[in-house]
């Protein structure tokens, strides 16, 4: 199932897309979903963020490809950081380049939006709390990372936390394809089965810190091959079982 949050006639909502066409749903999709009877085409909407987290948990180092890339050792605890929700744009939105970064890079991530709130789960129960899945795009000043030693400003510019085009409920977290292109060009590509910290240890970990709310989203992190975009590029995140996002850097 597809789960998409749209805007239609200065209003925005949530829906499933089915075969070209969206069933509206009555609230949102963190309960039970309940269909009003109405439908949207595809082509009628524009396509939002497909949720709006009151926070974004970003794992870093969570590829073993990454690691090796960056020449850092495995982190003996999964390294969480956050961006705040002011940085989230959703499909074909611009990634505004900031002026004080000389380089801004890409890193193609899967990303988990929870469903209920999460307090103190265990690994074992974590993906009970989970709605679905999402592409996400960790845009990073990596400048900026560099000179600051810790990650909240390189990380958490308006813009700097792309992801869609949708919620996929139906797909394995332990073994999803992530590509990431520029310009049409394959840059990144790994598997989630890569993962140093899985999808459920992220979820019970993270839930040991903090309370995760419905519609928070979590980043788990990227494989190898980042690197800088300018203005004027296209870059697409792919993960074959949700789609494509793609954003556009000015």
């Amino acid at each position: 199932m597809k789960i998409v949050r749209f805007a239609f006639d200065k209003k925005t909502g949530y829906g499933v897309l089915e075969n070209q066409a969206i069933r509206i749903i009555q609230g949102n999709p963190f309960h039970a979903l309940r269909y009003t009877g109405k439908t949207l085409r595809f082509d009628d909407v524009r396509f939002l963020a497909p949720c709006v987290p009151s926070k974004i948990v970003c794992l870093g180092v969570n590829f073993r490809s990454h690691a090796g890339e960056v020449n850092t050792k495995i982190p003996e605890a999964p390294l969480i950081f956050l961006k705040p929700p002011t940085a989230v744009i959703g499909p074909e939105d611009k990634i505004i380049y900031p002026a004080m970064s000389k380089r801004v890079d890409y890193e193609g991530e899967l990303g988990v939006v929870m469903k209920k709130r999460a307090s103190h789960v265990t690994k074992e129960s974590a993906l009970d709390f989970v709605l679905g899945y999402t592409c996400f795009n960790d845009v990073t000043a990596r400048d900026l990372q560099s000179l600051d030693g810790q990650w909240t400003r390189a990380k958490g510019f308006d813009t700097f936390a792309a992801f869609g085009p949708w919620i996929e409920t139906e797909i394995d977290p332990s073994n999803a394809p992530v590509q990431t292109y520029l310009n049409g060009e394959l840059k990144q590509t790994g598997n989630t089965n890569d993962l140093i910290y899985s999808v459920p240890d992220v979820i019970s970990f993270i839930s040991q810190v903090m309370t995760l709310l419905p519609g928070d989203l979590i980043a788990t992190g990227t494989p190898s091959g980042i690197g800088p975009m300018k203005p004027g590029d296209t870059v697409e995140v792919k993960i074959a079982p949700i789609g494509t996002l793609r954003n556009y850097v000015m």
